[in-house]
């Protein structure tokens, strides 16, 4: 600094002095003129060139260098959305812009819509942040789908998809399919609830087959029926990436469930499948034993609600009885009874390498039978976890029929009269019997007509004769009694027809 210094007032010195001698002694024209600006300017640059610091970089200004208040690069696609909202004429989404910068956004039942759908879109294209995304129940449409599948040609970074219940129907299942296979990024999708069917079965059979990436498909409530079924199975077959499929809450039925099992057993990748509420039954069920003796990679087999009965649930513990894979097995809701929850216990007993931890008989009765069973199945497994639906309730005793009915059922069928009837136990014609007369009457009467009285049946019917309790029956407290149980008889009917709906 000090020499800086120095040279700038040697500068100004010798500045002023030339052009004080210039000034009065110099003419224009003259050669020492020339020399005195030649050696003028050589002082100068020398003293400029020595003013510069060479090392301080703020002292360049060339056109090369960079404005520092340039914008940084928007990862996140907030600028890119709010155009695009402005372009196809909606409002943003506040929800949207706030959570832009995060991994995971649900975005389910804000109401998009196809246009809605178009603005984000455009901005997911370009968002780098967003891993996790959740669309479900935004009625897309078709038009909306097919931004979703623009949006994924470009975008790297989504690896968890929810579509559910967006009407994407047949139209758009071939694109999005194409999409799945193309993508390499996506793990997770969920598509439950568009409308599938049976045409749009091919498309996700093919995807199911070939891709690559995908380790966990739903497809449940949708409108696959038998027809689909049929094209899942094999491709169930070939799949080599998907561990976790959801065919759950569809139509599957007959030869579809057969194709689907069939596609299960010769599977040697898929860790848990959900077939529930299909319409398997007993075909489907024969199919699934045969399953579970055959595969030996699958760990989670949820059929609930299918229609199995008794007999399927005993084909079905056939293949547990030598399954050495299966972990969780959900087979409640079905018509199976507690005659196939044993059945399915009395093979898991027969199976001594079972490693079943989870067996769920949801919303089925079971009795004193099974819980037997079940015991010994928990003292063998006793890691093993067991719901049901709780006991069936205690069997209803048979309503007792009153002793004096069957008498008077033998008066009517024989066309007695009530005299009769008595005389057959009053021999002596007295018109009055023992107890011991009328027992011996009654042990008559049952070996002619078969009709039996239990000792208790007997004893109420002699309290009930015997009005005045001196031992004996008389043929006025015969008659008493047997008008006093035909009144009694009449009033019960009376009132059950009263209970009666009126009909026309």
């Amino acid at each position: 600094m000090e020499t800086i210094s120095r040279a700038s007032s040697s500068r100004k010195s010798g500045t002023a002095s030339a052009a004080t001698s210039k000034s009065k002694t110099l003419q224009p024209g003259s050669d020492t003129e020339s020399d005195v600006e030649l050696s003028s300017r050589e002082v100068t640059s020398d003293l400029d060139f020595k003013k510069v610091d060479i090392f301080d970089d703020k002292a360049w200004d060339t056109d090369l260098e960079c404005d520092d208040n340039t914008p940084a690069y928007d990862h996140s696609g907030k600028t890119a959305y709010i155009e695009a909202c402005k372009l196809v004429g909606v409002i943003p989404v506040s929800y949207f812009l706030r959570h832009m910068q995060d991994s995971k956004v649900n975005l389910s039942h804000h109401g998009l819509g196809a246009n809605g759908m178009k603005a984000i879109a455009m901005s997911l294209v370009s968002n780098t942040e967003i891993t996790d995304l959740n669309l479900a129940d935004n009625w897309l449409g078709f038009h909306g789908g097919m931004a979703v599948c623009q949006m994924l040609k470009e975008n790297c970074f989504i690896s968890h998809l929810d579509l559910s219940d967006n009407k994407l129907n047949y139209q758009c299942a071939q694109s999005l399919c194409a999409i799945l296979l193309q993508n390499d990024t996506l793990r997770h999708v969920i598509l439950t609830g568009n409308d599938f069917d049976d045409k749009s079965a091919v498309h996700f059979a093919n995807t199911i087959m070939l891709t690559k990436n995908l380790e966990y498909l739903n497809l449940s409530k949708n409108n696959f029926c038998e027809a689909a079924g049929v094209v899942f199975g094999p491709a169930i077959s070939e799949n080599s990436c998907i561990k976790e499929l959801d065919l759950s809450w569809n139509h599957i039925r007959r030869r579809g469930a057969v194709s689907v099992a069939q596609g299960v057993k010769t599977n040697v990748f898929m860790k848990k499948i959900n077939l529930s509420w299909n319409g398997f039954g007993v075909e489907g069920a024969m199919a699934v034993g045969d399953a579970l003796r055959g595969n030996s990679v699958l760990e989670d087999l949820d059929i609930s609600n299918n229609r199995i009965n008794t007999e399927g649930a005993v084909i079905i513990g056939k293949g547990l009885a030598v399954n050495e894979t299966l972990k969780v097995l959900k087979i409640g809701k079905n018509p199976m009874q507690s005659a196939g929850c044993w059945g399915i216990c009395a093979a898991i007993l027969k199976n001594p390498n079972c490693i079943l931890k989870t067996l769920d008989f949801s919303d089925i009765l079971v009795n004193q039978d099974f819980n037997e069973i079940f015991n010994k199945v928990q003292e063998q497994f006793p890691e093993l976890k067991m719901r049901h639906g709780g006991m069936e309730p205690p069997l209803n005793p048979k309503a007792r029929v009153h002793p004096m009915v069957k008498l008077h059922s033998y008066i009517q069928k024989n066309n007695l009269r009530l005299v009769d009837f008595f005389n057959k136990f009053d021999k002596d014609k007295s018109m009055s019997v023992t107890h011991e007369e009328f027992l011996t009457g009654l042990v008559r009467i049952k070996k002619e007509t078969g009709i039996n009285l239990t000792e208790e049946e007997t004893h109420q019917l002699l309290e009930e004769l015997d009005r005045d309790g001196d031992g004996e029956i008389n043929y006025s407290e015969l008659v008493i009694g047997h008008t006093d149980f035909q009144e009694k008889e009449r009033q019960m009917n009376m009132v059950i027809t009263s209970m009666r709906p009126i009909t026309t």
